[in-house]
């Protein structure tokens, strides 16, 4: 069962592909952090594994600069 985005994982979702479109890559968690205004780079990187878990994202490494949009 999929749940639905939150929110805030819509916010981060956006920004992403934003990024993405912007600059060829994923942006690293400070540089999500700072766009849609967390000042916490660990509740970052919680949405960014919530969101990998439910397939929403996924990477190619270890690095969220490899990330990738899900479906």
């Amino acid at each position: 069962m999929i749940s639905e985005p939150t929110e805030r994982q819509v916010q981060i979702l956006r920004a992403v592909r934003s990024w993405i479109a912007d600059h060829g890559e994923g942006p690293s968690v400070r540089e999500i952090a700072d766009l849609v205004g967390l000042s916490s780079t660990g509740s970052v990187a919680y949405q960014l594994a919530r969101m990998e878990a439910l397939g929403m994202i996924s990477r190619t490494d270890r690095r969220w600069r490899s990330i990738r949009l899900g479906n």
